[in-house]
């Protein structure tokens, strides 16, 4: 029986959750998710389902007391950078799914960077955490096409969502099914953005690629590519988008030319 702390808080992470809960030699001894929210997915399977529920705080607490042990950590899509007992406790190591392709594309924004760096492949990396942020040893990295020409950041995430689904349940069983933490690679060089830096990027200027970066960073409802007019910010949208988000019954005099 391997025992999991596991941690996520999006829809993904959610359906991941109820489909461990269902394989047998596994037991969830706790399920860590958004504190600073009212709720999310995850929690609300982890209440369905009967699972105890930690914050950040009280999951360290109760692993200081030996109230909470287990074999094999999982972070999916989890928001905190995890220290102290995350690292030590389990002895097969917490595994992260990070949502971009390592080792280049370090911390936030990395469907942004994909588009504005106009890759022809994105990919979800599995990687041991460390005590630095997506630093640790690589255990695999899965690739997909995508095309930087026609990609939103909201397309690109929904894709890579399905994509992370399929992989993180195969490799979260051999991982399961391994008396070892996995065989690893180095994950060395590429660069770390933090959200500052990210936000920083959504202001259009002049010599820009305006509708890649619009694309770029289409992802209502945060704030898109802008421009700042008196003081005030203003996200720039574009014909394709609008087609798009259009509804479908509309009677646009413009519906069906999204490239005129």
């Amino acid at each position: 029986m391997t025992r999991i702390l596991f941690m996520g808080r999006k829809k993904v992470s959610a359906g991941l959750l109820e489909f461990l809960s269902a394989q047998s030699g596994i037991e969830i001894v706790g399920v860590l998710t958004d504190s600073h929210l009212q709720g999310s997915p995850t929690t609300a399977v982890a209440k369905r389902l009967g699972l105890p529920l930690y914050t950040f705080d009280t999951a360290l607490e109760a692993m200081r007391e030996g109230r909470l042990k287990y074999d094999l950590g999982l972070s999916v899509l989890y928001w905190r950078k995890l220290r102290d007992e995350f690292l030590t406790v389990p002895a097969r190591g917490t595994i992260n799914f990070h949502p971009a392709i390592l080792p280049e594309y370090k911390g936030t924004g990395g469907y942004n960077l994909a588009i504005m760096d106009g890759l022809s492949e994105w990919g979800i990396s599995a990687h041991y955490i460390d005590d630095s942020i997506d630093t640790g040893d690589l255990i695999e990295v899965v690739r997909f096409a995508m095309d930087p020409d026609t990609a939103t950041a909201q397309s690109l995430e929904r894709e890579s969502m399905q994509v992370l689904d399929g992989f993180a349940k195969r490799l979260i069983m051999q991982a399961v099914e391994s008396e070892a933490k996995l065989p690893t690679f180095p994950n060395i060089g590429g660069e770390y953005t933090s959200r500052a830096e990210m936000e920083a990027m959504k202001e259009v200027r002049p010599g820009d690629d305006v509708g890649r970066k619009i694309r770029a960073f289409w992802f209502p409802p945060y704030d898109g590519a802008y421009v700042e007019i008196d003081g005030q910010k203003y996200t720039l949208v574009d014909r394709r988008i609008l087609e798009e988000v259009a509804p479908k019954d509309s009677t646009s005099l413009f519906a069906g030319s999204a490239d005129a």
